[in-house]
């Protein structure tokens, strides 16, 4: 719901905060944030930078069958256009249908993914799209995977799912591997908030389906404005 500016700003802080690290690749992995901020910052970085909606637009391109993709996401991705004019690129005879799911968010971080009130809502949401008759739903939201349950439920069962973090992570893994560049070691986790460690662990665990018990350290995200 925040303005383009304030999602670039805040991209922009983000990326000046991890070039602090010797990187190989930087992972925009929220939905807004690629549709929005990379665009724009994509060649202010040095090392490689990708989003989440190229690669979701293509799986769903190559996934469905009837040429007819949904897209639900945030306003702000919603609003930009990102993923219809990634999908137009790769087939122009795709019909998309797009709609913005903002209560599906606060429902998921407040412990709500497989409530009633999860399927009322996905119900009048999915209304529309549903009707249309597509086959593939790109969820194109990082915490909309979570909903997975209820979304399928709502759609059927003839409906393919696409989930944008998914895809990437496969991407990435395929790109390192390319240039070699795949760590060979034990893998070391560490993860820096701008609010909350604790709901960050909370939350975190559900997307990861782990225990978080790295150390998570809070960073002044103001001091790189």
């Amino acid at each position: 719901s925040k303005s383009n500016e304030t999602i670039i700003k805040y991209a922009r802080s983000d990326i000046k905060f991890l070039k602090e690290f010797d990187l190989k690749m930087i992972v925009v992995a929220c939905g807004t944030a690629s549709a929005i901020a990379l665009p724009v910052i994509k060649n202010e970085v040095e090392v490689p930078i990708i989003g989440v909606v190229s690669s979701a637009a293509k799986a769903a391109v190559n996934t469905t069958k009837n040429k007819k993709i949904g897209i639900i996401g945030t306003q702000g991705s919603i609003r930009s256009g990102a993923y219809e004019k990634e999908i137009a690129k790769l087939d122009e005879n795709i019909k998309t249908y797009a709609t913005a799911c903002p209560m599906f968010v606060p429902i998921v971080e407040n412990g709500y993914a497989q409530s009633e009130v999860a399927r009322i809502i996905a119900k009048e949401y999915l209304e529309d799209i549903k009707t249309a008759g597509v086959d593939t739903l790109i969820l194109g939201c990082t915490h909309y995977p979570l909903l997975k349950d209820v979304i399928a439920e709502v759609m059927g069962d003839s409906v393919n799912l696409i989930d944008p973090g998914k895809i990437s992570a496969g991407y990435v893994k395929d790109s390192l591997s390319e240039q070699n560049l795949l760590s060979v070691d034990t893998p070391e986790h560490k993860f820096y908030v701008s609010d909350s460690p604790e709901g960050f662990r909370e939350l975190a665990s559900e997307f990861l389906n782990r225990e978080i018990s790295e150390k998570i350290e809070k960073i002044n995200i103001e001091k790189y404005m």
